[in-house]
C-alpha cells in the first residue's frame, strides 16, 4: 500500500563551494527519494543550505560585502550541484529565506513559553568551522576533534535549553524505538551519551547581527543549531505557497554524517518535544567518504569537486562510485582512480555489454523482436530481488541493495555464456528454445533497469528504449515474465563509451 515519505539531508555550510563529501550524503537521499517513489509513496525530498554560520559573516567582512552578497554569489554553486547530479529534491532551502526565519522565531518561541530556556553565562571552547562548543576532554591536543583546529574561547551572556530536563524521556524514546537511530552501533552512540548526562546548552549567541533575532530579546540570534535544525520543519511550512505540507508529511527521516550525530540525535529531538512536535521517525548517520584515509575537506586539501568528475564520466557514473565505494553507513576508503575502474569494469562490461550483447542478439537471430513467455524454468529470480532490494532499502542500506542488483547482472552475464545464444541460432530445431533465451534476458534486463533507476537515473530509461519497452518505473515491474513482446529492436550503443585513463586523470 502506497504512504508517505519525507527525507531531507543536513544542510550545507556555504562557506566554500561543494565537494564530492556533500555530494555523497545528497545522492544518498536522492536514491532513497526516488525509490520510494517508484513504490507509489507520495515522496519529499528536502536538501539546502545552512547561510548563518559564523564563517559566513567572517569572509563577507573581510570582502567587505555585505553576507547577503556574499551568499548570493556562493549559493549558486551549491544549487547547481543537485541538479548535475540528477537529484530530484522537492525543495532547495536557505536559512535566510524569510519563511524560515519567521517559523525559527516561532519554534523558538514555544520552547521559551514552555519554560524550557533561561539566561546565564556561557564559558567555553568554540570551533567556528564545526559551529560547536568543545568541553577540556573532547579536545585533541588542544584541537577541534573533527578540523584539528585551534578553538576559540567564547564567555558572553546567553540563553540556554534546559537539555538536562529531558534525558529521561530521551531514554525512554530510545529503549521504545530501537530503530529510531541507524546503524545500531549509532544508535548505541547516541544511547551513551544521553545516560552519561546531559548539560544545558547555549541556544543563542550575543553581540552579533548576522541570524535570527531571538523573539523576546533582539540583541541576541539563535545560536546556528537551533536556527538549522528546525529547517526540517520550517521547509515544509512555506515551500509550497498556501498549502502547510507539515501534516501530510512530518515527522520524516533525516540523513547525517557522523560528526553531526549529538545535534540530530540528543539536542534536535529534545527541542522537538519542548516545542510540541513529534519527533523524526528515523535518523541515519552515515560515515565518512575518506580519501587518502583522511576526512575528505577544504582544510584538509583533499577535496574533489563532484562537478568536474562528472564532467569526465556523468553523473550516473559518479552516483554509483559514491554508493559502490564505501558501504553506506560505515567510514570507508575511497580513491578516485576507483572511479575509472568501477566505470570500466561494472558499469561497462558488466552492465553496457549486457545490454549491447542481448540487443545485438536479437537484431540478429530474431529481426529485432522478441515474444512473449521465456523458459519453462527461469534462469533468475526477479520476485527474490524486488523483496531483498526492498528490504534493504527499507533499512537504508543502499550498498548491499546495489550489490544484490549486481548480483542479478552477474546472473544474466553467465545465463548468456552457458545458453551461448549464438549455438543455439546455428540449429533450427532450436529456434523456440533461442527466442526464450533472449526473451529471459530482455525480461531480465527490464528487471534490472527498475531497481536501478533509483542509483542510475539516467541509463535505465536507455535500457528500456534499447529494448523497445515501456519506461515506466513501478516498483512492480520487477517480476518475470513483465519485458513485453517487441519489435525494432536494434543493437545497442554502448551506455559507457570507453574513456581513455589520461583523459579522466585529467577529468579528476
Amino acid at each position: 500500500m502506497a504512504g508517505r515519505f519525507y527525507l531531507t539531508t543536513p544542510i550545507y555550510y556555504v562557506n566554500s563551494t561543494p565537494h564530492i563529501g556533500h555530494a555523497y550524503t545528497t545522492i544518498a537521499g536522492d536514491i532513497l527519494a526516488r525509490h520510494h517513489r517508484q513504490r507509489g509513496d507520495e515522496t519529499f525530498y528536502l536538501t539546502g543550505v545552512d547561510e548563518h554560520a559564523q564563517k559566513v559573516y567572517r569572509v563577507a567582512q573581510e570582502e567587505r560585502i555585505e553576507p547577503t552578497e556574499y551568499l548570493d554569489r556562493i549559493v549558486a554553486a551549491w544549487r547547481e550541484l543537485p541538479a548535475r547530479l540528477n537529484v530530484s529534491n522537492d525543495f532547495f532551502i536557505r536559512t535566510s529565506d524569510d519563511g524560515h526565519k519567521r517559523f525559527v522565531q516561532q519554534f523558538v518561541q514555544r520552547i521559551y513559553d514552555n519554560g524550557d530556556v533561561y539566561e546565564d553565562t556561557y564559558s567555553g571552547w568554540y570551533c567556528v568551522s564545526c559551529e560547536a562548543f568543545y568541553t577540556e576532554d573532547e579536545l585533541v591536543d588542544g584541537n577541534c576533534p573533527i578540523h584539528g583546529t585551534k578553538p576559540e574561547w567564547i564567555e558572553e551572556k546567553n540563553y540556554f535549553f534546559r537539555l538536562s530536563a529531558y534525558q529521561d524521556r530521551l531514554l525512554e524514546l530510545y529503549d521504545s524505538r530501537p530503530d529510531f537511530v541507524l546503524p545500531g552501533f549509532r544508535y548505541n552512540e547516541a544511547r551513551s551519551f544521553i545516560e552519561g548526562g546531559l548539560q544545558d546548552f547555549s541556544i543563542s549567541r550575543a553581540g552579533q547581527p548576522w541570524g535570527v533575532p531571538l523573539p523576546w530579546d533582539e540583541s541576541q540570534v539563535a545560536y546556528v543549531w537551533v536556527d538549522a535544525l528546525p529547517n526540517y520543519l520550517s521547509a515544509l511550512a512555506y515551500a509550497r505557497e498556501g498549502d502547510d505540507l507539515t501534516p501530510k508529511f512530518w515527522p520524516g527521516c533525516h540523513l547525517l554524517g557522523k560528526d553531526i550525530l549529538r545535534f540530530h540525535c540528543v539536542y534536535w529531538p529534545a527541542l522537538l518535544l519542548s516545542a510540541g512536535y513529534d519527533v523524526p521517525q528515523r535518523l541515519f548517520v552515515h560515515g565518512w567518504l575518506l580519501l587518502d584515509d583522511r576526512k575528505i575537506s577544504k582544510s584538509f586539501g583533499n577535496a574533489v569537486d563532484p562537478l568536474e568528475l562528472i564532467e569526465t564520466y556523468g553523473a550516473d557514473a559518479v552516483r554509483f562510485w559514491c554508493i559502490r565505494a564505501v558501504s553506506f553507513g560505515q567510514d570507508g576508503s575511497a580513491s578516485i582512480d576507483g572511479v575509472h575502474e568501477r566505470y570500466e569494469r561494472e558499469l561497462g562490461n558488466d552492465l553496457g555489454n549486457l545490454v549491447s550483447r542481448t540487443t545485438a542478439m536479437i537484431a540478429r537471430y530474431r529481426g529485432g523482436e522478441i515474444g512473449g513467455g521465456g523458459s519453462a524454468e527461469r534462469p533468475f529470480d526477479a520476485d527474490a530481488l524486488r523483496e531483498e532490494v526492498t528490504r534493504l532499502l527499507d533499512a537504508f542500506d543502499l550498498t548491499r541493495a546495489l550489490e544484490t542488483i549486481w548480483q542479478f547482472v552477474r546472473e544474466l552475464n553467465r545465463y548468456v555464456e552457458e545458453r551461448k545464444p549464438w549455438e543455439l541460432a546455428k540449429d533450427e530445431a532450436r529456434v523456440d528454445e533461442l527466442g526464450s533465451v533472449l526473451y529471459d534476458l530482455a525480461d531480465g534486463l527490464v528487471a534490472v533497469a527498475v531497481a536501478l533507476a533509483a542509483y542510475l537515473p539516467e541509463t535505465a530509461p536507455q535500457i528500456f528504449q534499447a529494448l523497445r519497452q515501456p519506461a515506466a518505473l513501478d516498483w512492480s515491474r520487477i517480476a518475470n515474465g513483465t519485458a513485453e513482446a517487441a519489435s525494432g529492436i536494434e543493437p545497442a550503443p554502448p551506455l559507457f563509451p570507453r574513456i581513455e585513463l589520461p583523459a579522466a586523470a585529467a577529468g579528476a
